[in-house]
């Protein structure tokens, strides 16, 4: 199976490629690489059937590289993922997360391509939620053109379908972390936290720490992704969390007794256009796609802080031999 993946340099997306490569499929990336790095696909950097095109989905040239290579199934996860910027400047948000999107789902009608599986955000398509977890019936009603951006997507997606016989499947992600997680952007607290910690330097929460998130890990998304590719949940929303609430004090803890660390965060007010609690239920993935996340978050949080440890270790040991 041909699979294109955009936002391939990413934190995602660097996981979903080698997963679709290790199982032997022919897999093309494609990332402007404006905040994804090349060294989170270093893996892949001699891997037989894994091509790169450092290229912005928004480009006429993206229209003709999709018609030219086919492929079978997108993967979409490129994307401008941070909240907060979208607030600040909504056009440039929806350059990428919607006229993207449009872009993409235009080249696949032109590549013939058969499936799309689309990121969207289950931390922002409900808005402020009612009753948690969440399920995919919930109405839609985004606080942030972050989340109008997602839900643009996915009603694109559906027309797109219509239009063309492609099939598709939304999945909703929560607050994903893990591995390579970049310390930027909607769900970076984990990164963020362990870093500061690990470097014995301050850490902030924003509010009074009692926001609850749906923290779910990297492994379990790409499973969820890879298992929507190869046709499970065609037309449908699926939420992809954990069905668990972790508070971001509590969050502040565990990452603190994983690093051996203070636990003992300062405050700072509450930013625009963030939301109190979300938890999504994730019935609906188990059903459709046989889908459930199998990485705990005490387990997953630890990892986490093992590789932040690993890499730092390497970066200081590089600097020293140029020193």
């Amino acid at each position: 199976m041909k699979v294109l993946i955009t936002g391939a340099a990413g934190f995602i997306g660097a996981h979903a490629c080698e997963r679709f490569a290790a199982a032997g499929h022919d897999v093309w990336g494609v990332d402007d690489l404006s905040t994804g790095r090349m060294q989170n696909l270093y893996s892949l950097s001699q891997a037989t059937g894994f091509h790169f095109d450092e290229l912005d989905i928004v480009q006429p040239r993206f229209l003709s590289l999709v018609e030219k290579r086919q492929p079978d199934v997108v993967v979409h996860l490129a994307a401008q993922m941070d909240v907060r910027k979208s607030v600040a400047d909504p056009l440039a948000d929806a350059r990428t997360n919607v006229l993207g999107t449009v872009n993409v789902l235009s080249a696949m009608s032109r590549a013939g391509s058969a499936r799309i599986v689309f990121s969207s955000s289950g931390g922002t398509v409900y808005g402020e939620p009612t009753t948690c977890p969440v399920p995919e019936d919930a109405p839609l009603a985004p606080l942030s053109p972050y989340g109008a951006a997602k839900v643009a997507g996915e009603v694109y997606l559906a027309a797109f379908a219509g239009l063309y016989g492609f099939a598709y499947c939304n999945l909703a992600l929560g607050n994903v972390y893990g591995p390579r997680q970049d310390p930027h952007g909607e769900a970076g607290v984990v990164a963020i936290f362990g870093r500061a910690l690990l470097a014995g330097e301050p850490t902030w929460i924003y509010g009074d720490g009692s926001a609850v998130r749906d923290y779910v890990h990297v492994d379990d998304v790409v499973e969820a992704i890879a298992l929507a590719a190869a046709g499970r949940g065609d037309g449908r929303r699926l939420n992809i969390g954990t069905g668990r609430g972790t508070s971001v004090r509590e969050l502040h803890s565990l990452l603190a007794a994983a690093a051996g660390a203070s636990d003992s965060p300062g405050y700072r007010p509450v930013r625009t256009g963030e939301l109190q609690q979300i938890v999504l239920g994730v019935e609906r993935a188990e059903r459709h796609l046989g889908w459930t996340p199998t990485t705990g978050l005490e387990r997953g949080l630890t990892q986490t802080i093992e590789w932040i440890r690993g890499t730092t270790r390497a970066q200081e040991s590089a600097e020293g031999q140029m020193a």
